[in-house]
């Protein structure tokens, strides 16, 4: 899966790897063997997720090799690695009944060094995605056998001017967002280069029983078997992202009238889509905020810069699609679960503890209500994720409904909110990271929200479109921003 080819990165120089290892716990405890089952938020998407992390040169290791940077950084992940022991394992598929389960073998991850000649200057905006940021990222060959396939690998580069990047390929099913930030803490903390190892950073004790989440197994059978009586006809009744979803294909697929009907949905493929940053400066949210309320006393009605900016984009996005008046439109959002659940799950929960809330208008809908009835929709939707919607989603997955195979719907936009996991202050090296890039997801189309290490008040927003819509959002998504 590619991205249109927006930069040609035949002009930079080659990166050669010059070392890889597998990395395995260190033997401070003893964790025997074993088979971890996973819940279905965590099968959903088993690929490989990457971030890589660019430190500018600095005087403070200019003096330091590669190898004692490499050497500190295996150290401090085999440490890390004896905590987070499933991460040193492999996904292990159940043959009675196909599903990804994860198993703790001490596989080991993989942590490979890399130079380039290249600066990091070279790189422009860092914001901004290029195909040469994979090239900073070991990429182990998946040939569809999970069970082969580490859970964790790294990859040190030293740029030609003293700068470095460190890219890093978690599982999906191994964390989310939240558990991989704190996973990242930690090791950056074990490394211990150019400091101390900090005993006291407030990183909750990983826990990595599924529990309550899992489906039809003696852990979580009485948490997760038992929907509600009213439910009984309707099985997803209460899920209402994964009822969305289907409506959305069902629509797509009803026939060359709509849209993206018939044998249009087939071609609306990942590999044509071009990665755009979009900075939103604080000053331009507050100005979108007064230009939406006119500058007029809110009340008690409040909202968040996310409610604002989804809002801002779902409408943006849709028009820039040209998405018929008559179709139904989705924005779908990701919400933490962790204090959703009765009782909530454990501080230091370490798999994938999100579920997709969802809105549904029409494309006419939408165009027509204002920011501030989609913000308002946005906090129900939010406020519908309950325990027994979590049940609902949980148990509709079980059925086989997922999203990790779906090509770009253009009537669905998808959100990830990151900005509480500001990865930029993870400091691997000495200091913040100059920033931190996504590399391409398995699902480019969503819209990432992002923190800028330059304005902690601003947003940037990452998000895959196609490229012949790509002006026409630029020029719905900043108007009233600028």
């Amino acid at each position: 899966m590619a991205t249109k080819k927006h930069d040609d990165h035949e002009n930079y120089p080659t990166v050669l790897v010059t070392k890889t290892v597998t990395v395995h716990p260190k033997p401070l405890l003893h964790h025997p063997q074993q088979i971890l089952h996973l819940s279905n938020l965590d099968r959903q998407c088993p690929m490989l997720m990457y971030v890589v992390f660019f430190y500018k040169p600095c005087f403070a290791y200019q003096n330091l090799s590669l190898g004692s940077i490499f050497n500190s950084l295996k150290s401090g992940l085999e440490e890390t690695l004896s905590i987070w022991y499933p991460a040193a394992g492999r996904l292990s598929l159940n043959q009675a009944d196909g599903k990804l389960n994860l198993w703790c073998n001490n596989g080991g991850a993989v942590l490979a060094e890399a130079v380039t000649t290249a600066k990091i200057i070279q790189l422009g905006d860092l914001s901004q995605y290029k195909e040469f940021f994979e090239r900073l990222a070991y990429k182990p060959v998946f040939q569809g056998n999970f069970s082969q396939m580490p859970l964790i690998v790294a990859q040190v580069t030293r740029f030609g001017c003293g700068g470095y990047s460190i890219s890093i390929g978690a599982s999906h099913s191994l964390f989310d967002g939240p558990a991989t930030y704190d996973f990242l803490r930690a090791w950056a903390s074990n490394s211990a280069i150019l400091k101390e190892k900090r005993s006291t950073l407030q990183i909750y004790e990983p826990v990595h029983e599924r529990g309550p989440l899992l489906v039809g197994t003696q852990h979580g059978q009485q948490q997760l078997t038992k929907l509600p009586e009213s439910w009984s006809s309707a099985p997803t009744r209460g899920a209402a992202a994964i009822d969305h979803l289907h409506q959305l294909i069902k629509q797509a697929l009803a026939g060359p009238d709509m849209k993206f009907g018939g044998s249009n949905f087939s071609n609306t493929g990942n590999s044509n889509l071009v990665l755009k940053t979009f900075h939103l400066s604080g000053a331009m949210i507050e100005s979108l905020k007064i230009k939406v309320f006119g500058g007029e006393s809110r009340g008690s009605f409040s909202f968040s810069s996310f409610e604002l900016i989804a809002a801002h984009l779902w409408k943006a996005r849709t028009k820039a699609l040209g998405v018929k008046k008559g179709a139904m439109v989705c924005l779908q959002f990701a919400v933490d679960l962790r204090n959703k659940m009765v009782p909530p799950l454990p501080k230091g929960f370490s798999g994938n503890a999100f579920v997709l809330a969802s809105i549904a208008l029409t494309a006419e809908q939408l165009e027509g209500s204002s920011h501030e009835a989609i913000i308002e929709k946005i906090k129900q939707a939010k406020n519908s994720i309950t325990n027994d919607y979590v049940i609902a989603y949980n148990k509709a997955l079980d059925g086989g409904a997922a999203q990790g195979s779906l090509p770009p719907i253009n009537e669905l936009t998808l959100v990830s909110d990151w900005t509480r996991m500001p990865f930029h202050t993870i400091d691997f090296l000495h200091g913040e990271a100059a920033y931190v890039s996504p590399l391409l997801s398995p699902i480019p189309q969503v819209a990432y929200f992002m923190q800028n290490p330059n304005d902690l008040r601003g947003i940037d927003v990452r998000i895959g479109l196609p490229p012949q819509f790509l002006n026409a959002f630029s020029h719905y998504f900043l108007t009233n921003l600028q």
